[in-house]
This record gives structure tokens, sequence and C-alpha cells, in this order.
């Protein structure tokens, strides 16, 4: 295969692999924990909007300890989906550039 065939096809599989980030970057990300607690990660994993339940009622400081804890385990499990969705579309272009940097 000449030289600008396999250029231009580079470069076309750079282009889908940059829309694909793109993608993962845009999707809604959520997670729940606790039985409390929604979190809302962007693909690129900013967080738009943490969620408490309107019943819940801290009336001790475990009460505390456990929504802080409720929001860790949603914001972990969130980004665990985020890294999950990312490894699987991403894979295919990992495979074809064998680490050249893309």
């Amino acid at each position: 295969m000449n030289q600008q065939v396999m250029l231009k096809k580079l470069m076309k599989m750079k282009e889908e692999m940059e829309a694909t980030q793109q993608q993962i970057y845009d999707t809604e990300f959520k997670a729940s924990a606790g039985g409390v607690v929604t979190v809302t990660i962007m693909g690129n994993r900013e967080i738009v909007d943490v969620e408490i339940d309107k019943d819940f009622e801290a009336t001790s400081k475990e009460d505390l300890e456990m929504l802080q804890d409720s929001i860790i385990a949603a914001c972990n499990q969130a980004y665990d989906e985020i890294d999950d969705v990312t490894e699987e579309k991403m894979a295919k272009y990992s495979a074809l550039t064998g680490g050249m940097g893309f």
C-alpha cells in the first residue's frame, strides 16, 4: 500500500477516534448509591448534578457520614461506567493503531 493511501486511512481513523471520544464526553452517566444519592457525571468526568433524596434527614453524625460515603460511592460507580464505555468504544482503535499515539 502506498504512503498516501496509508496516511489517508490513518487520518480517517484519527477523525473517527476523536468523534468517538467526543461522543463519550457528551454522554451523561448516572449512578445511585445508598438509596439516597444519584449523581450525573459527563463522560469528560465533570460532575453536573448531585441529587439527594428529598426524604433524607441527617439526624446524627453517622447519617452525614453515610451521605458522604453514598456520594463517593455513586461518583466512583459512574466513573467506572465511563471507564468501561471508553474502553469498549476505543478498543478497536487501540488494536488498529498499536499504540501510535492517536
